[in-house]
């Protein structure tokens, strides 16, 4: 059976998302990961109170191309009213869905009373979940963690209350705000948010999911309907299309050769200067280099080169002598 949010997107049989990044989920870096097969994607988070100020950042964050369909706006904030007036704001940019994220741990978002800091205040988080719902005719869904730590893993009841509020689908990262990115995701709660007869909206699993390994064997352990990938996306988009094609045929494709790397760090540079100017594209494009190459024996020399040059050119000239050093040769 397709996996459904609401009543217009259709994800097919067992959807892989691409998680929302800060500073990486851009729509250069997006760009590639549709290429490389993710079913469904979101902007970067968005704060509701950069876009009632107007700011100029957040609401570049709204930019998304209908190539990237079906795609989500994820917002968060403090402010329940600031929150129902910024998914207005996001509704007009024609998103498929709006996200709200209850799962950021980072202290300048969790300790200003946004992110998974509303998992210390359920009833707080059902309000402002139920103005977003309102505030917009596009499905809203929800992106948290099992609970703020070890002592208050609230995650199922998060999930019935907001199901009951109108989400429309409810991605969970198996760890608390306390964990942070440190230790290992436990997905045996999602499995059981899964397995409750109560919850009718689709549940997606993250965290950790690294490998095509972990995802073929998640998937059938914890029963979820689709996984969502962050960090191992990073430098590595064809992840999307490995586990894709090992779910529809049961073989492994090759890793991708030095020239497939290549082409799409080439591909990532030239829609980062398109999106951003040649200036902050190539500037904000040197954070990737080292993860598109990597595993390359003796790449250091030439990471310092790519991220020091300051023209389209120059870095085009540095590719092509990547390219033709490593030949058609796999890195894996």
């Amino acid at each position: 059976m397709s996996v459904k949010i609401g009543e217009n997107i259709d994800l097919g049989e067992f959807p892989l998302l691409l998680a929302p990044m800060e500073d990486v989920s851009d729509p250069p870096f997006r760009f590639v990961c549709k290429q490389n097969g993710v079913d469904m994607m979101y902007t970067e988070f968005i704060s509701s109170e950069g876009l009632i100020r107007d700011a100029a950042k957040s609401r570049k964050k709204l930019d998304i191309f209908e190539y990237e369909r079906p795609i989500g706006i994820q917002i968060f904030g403090s402010e329940i009213e600031h929150m129902r007036q910024s998914s207005e704001i996001c509704t007009l940019a024609n998103p498929d869905l709006i996200d709200i994220n209850y799962g950021c741990p980072v202290k300048n978002v969790a300790c200003r009373g946004a992110g998974a800091s509303l998992l210390q205040d359920i009833d707080r988080m059902v309000a402002m979940t139920k103005a977003v719902v309102e505030g917009t005719h596009l499905p809203v869904t929800v992106k948290t963690r099992l609970g703020w730590d070890d002592n208050t893993k609230n995650v199922y009841e998060v999930a019935e209350r907001l199901q009951d509020i109108g989400i429309k689908a409810l991605s969970i990262h198996g760890r608390t705000r306390a964990q942070m990115y440190k230790g290992q995701a436990d997905w045996s709660m999602i499995r059981d948010i899964k397995r409750n007869p109560r919850i009718k909206i689709p549940i997606f699993g993250n965290g950790d999911v690294d490998s095509l390994e972990k995802a073929v064997a998640w998937r059938q352990e914890y029963e979820v309907d689709g996984i969502m990938i962050g960090r191992a996306s990073i430098g590595y988009p064809w992840i999307f299309r490995e586990i894709k094609h090992f779910f529809k045929t049961g073989e492994r494709l090759a890793g991708p050769t030095i020239v497939e790397r290549v082409e799409v760090c080439r591909t990532h540079l030239v829609k980062s200067i398109e999106w951003k100017g040649p200036k902050t594209g190539i500037f904000e494009m040197r954070r990737h280099y080292s993860n598109y190459f990597k595993g390359i024996p003796d790449f250091k020399e030439y990471r310092m080169r790519l991220v020091s040059l300051q023209t389209f050119e120059e870095i085009q000239e540095v590719l092509d002598e990547i390219q033709h050093k490593f030949a058609e040769e796999a890195i894996f």
